[in-house]
């Protein structure tokens, strides 16, 4: 199972818009840990996370279930403090980080999408997260995907003190 954690980033052409648009906020870790339960981690999955910020989930997901990770974020500063907390937590041989673009990344190997974007962005991604392969599941953070109904939301209050939704999509078997 690959588990793909999607969070906001434009390519460098974007950024001040990113920054604009995508404020760069860090998820607590009981909703990381609600994430990794929803996406039902484990050993054998590939944890990429779009926009990954210091890329606490895909570390998370190395450090507590042996998954391997790719953490694609915008900001070269964010990539390079990823790359050493990795190291830090002794998973640095199984996760990567990456200075990129959600929408030029190829997708194809997610089973698991995690989205922290505002709406409209999750609605520009909708298309291209609907040809993802059958069983992949897909969790947005706090914003859902419009008239598109999720199969599970779960409600969580976090470290931080607010309430955190995340919903869950699984990408239907082809007729």
């Amino acid at each position: 199972m690959l588990v793909l954690l999607v969070y906001p980033t434009f390519g460098q052409e974007h950024k001040s818009d990113f920054f604009d648009l995508v404020p760069y906020v860090t998820t607590p870790k009981n909703v990381v840990d609600a994430m990794m339960k929803l996406g039902n981690v484990s050993q054998d999955d590939v944890v990429f996370d779009l926009g990954s910020g210091d890329g606490r989930i895909p570390i998370e997901a190395a450090r507590r279930f042996g998954a391997r990770g790719l953490g694609v974020e915008i900001d070269a500063e964010l990539v390079e403090e990823s790359k050493a907390l990795a190291k830090e937590a002794g998973v640095s041989h199984l996760v990567t980080f990456i200075q990129g673009d959600l929408f030029e990344l190829d997708l194809h190997e997610a089973t698991v999408l995690v989205i922290y974007l505002f709406p409209d962005i999750n609605l520009k991604l909708r298309p291209r997260l609907q040809k993802l392969s059958p069983g992949t599941k897909i969790i947005t953070h706090n914003y859902d995907m419009g008239d598109w109904k999720p199969d599970e939301l779960v409600e969580i209050m976090g470290d931080d003190g607010k309430l955190h939704k995340l919903f869950l999509w699984v990408i239907p078997e082809t007729k």
